[in-house]
């Protein structure tokens, strides 16, 4: 062991007399440890929380959205057309229209969502949702039944209906009557129910089949097509693509683009809370400037032995350095494994539930990403060693003359 680093363990071992060094010292790696196992676990929220969002917004929507001003009036022939795009996994054709749903014990205004059954569950998780009944059974068994409608598990609750029950629907677009314009108005029966885990979905969306949505809203095409692309990151290009290979006649809009502002506030959430708990760290630093300062002034007689034995400037920098850098990483390495180890159990057992009402979300998740981890131990490594430099220089410079001449 070179005897630098050997001094510098017998400094922050210090006894006796020395036992305040100790202390300050012990207490320079707890802030360290506290500061970077605070940054890690804010970093693994606001991460956790932006990958959940996504992951649910995507789950609930499709990540490219087609719009033909001309009208899409054969979907399926444009269905094919989208699915011979590279990068495309799959389209759907969708309309969208708001209604008044009441039942015998509540009511509420949804969005009323019109799909093709056969093709939904390949943009939207929908058909994975189902907590009751089957995307398929939207379409009434016999012609006398009912249409089907799917609404949210949180919905259900708030009217009181469940899978079974008829709901009667109420669209603003009217129809012609001889009392003038009247809201069209239909029963549906319930055919299911579904979580997607959002509740802006959960609570105020309702899927029927394209037919009942024509009756609803009075058209007789689809508003637009749904496609889910195989790389969520690659929609942009995948949108891009539509239109240079079908012309503009096409309007495309991607996920990244219609959620923007949602994320940008995420961003820029996770940065102002970076650098706020970021402070900790050099808070940490400054106790360990203290606490070198502080040694350097304790052992001023053991810098000028040393130094009238041969020592260098060199050695005696590098015996602070060591033992500011010792407790840098000491408090680093503990911090991260702290972090590490707090994120995963409150992510894994989902400690903090949260309002979904409010927040979108039932608990808050923590995700920790190897880049963050990575960052978080370089800088505070370095931001300990930056803190080293001055007491150390100066420990160095001393004049063993001038310092036992006092002694």
């Amino acid at each position: 062991m070179p005897f630098e680093l050997q001094i510098a363990l017998r400094y922050l071992l210090a006894k006796r007399r020395q036992v305040f060094i100790s202390v300050i010292s012990l207490v320079s790696t707890i802030g360290v440890t506290v500061g970077v196992m605070a940054l890690i676990i804010a970093l693994a929220l606001m991460t956790g929380l932006q990958n959940e969002l996504r992951d649910r917004i995507l789950g609930s929507s499709a990540h490219v959205y087609v719009w033909k001003p001309s009208g899409l009036v054969d979907y399926r022939a444009e269905v094919a057309k989208m699915k011979e795009i590279p990068g495309v996994a799959g389209a759907a054709p969708a309309i969208l229209g708001k209604a008044l749903v009441t039942s015998d014990r509540g009511e509420g205004f949804i969005t009323v969502k019109g799909i093709d059954p056969e093709l939904e569950s390949g943009v939207t998780d929908i058909g994975k949702s189902m907590t009751a009944g089957e995307v398929s059974d939207l379409k009434p068994a016999t012609d006398d039944d009912f249409a089907g409608i799917l609404i949210g598990k949180a919905l259900s609750g708030s009217l009181s209906s469940f899978p079974g029950d008829v709901i009667t629907l109420v669209t603003p677009q009217g129809s012609l009557s001889p009392m003038g314009l009247m809201p069209r108005q239909r029963r549906v029966r319930i055919a299911g129910t579904f979580s997607l885990g959002l509740f802006e979905f959960d609570q105020s969306y309702g899927f029927v089949d394209l037919q009942t949505a024509y009756l609803l809203t009075g058209q007789d095409r689809p508003d637009h097509l749904e496609i889910r692309v195989t790389d969520i990151y690659n929609a942009p290009v995948v949108a891009d693509e539509i239109q240079e290979r079908l012309g503009s006649d096409y309007i495309t809009q991607d996920w990244s683009d219609m959620n923007r502002s949602l994320y940008s506030a995420l961003w820029l959430e996770k940065i102002a809370m970076g650098i706020g708990i970021g402070l900790i760290v050099m808070v940490a630093a400054l106790n360990i400037v203290a606490s070198l300062v502080l040694l350097v002034m304790e052992k001023t007689r053991d810098i000028a032995i040393l130094k009238t034995m041969g020592a260098s400037s060199r050695s005696i920098m590098l015996i602070f350095l060591a033992q500011g850098m010792i407790i840098g990483l000491v408090g680093t390495v503990m911090g991260a494994t702290l972090g590490a180890v707090i994120s995963y159990l409150l992510d894994r057992y989902r400690v903090i539930s949260i309002p979904s009402d409010v927040y979108q979300v039932t608990y808050l998740p923590f995700k920790l990403m190897p880049w963050d981890l990575a960052v978080v131990v370089l800088g505070a490594v370095v931001v300990c060693f930056v803190a080293t430099l001055y007491p150390s220089r100066q420990a160095a410079r001393l004049d063993p003359a001038q310092a036992l001449r006092y002694e």
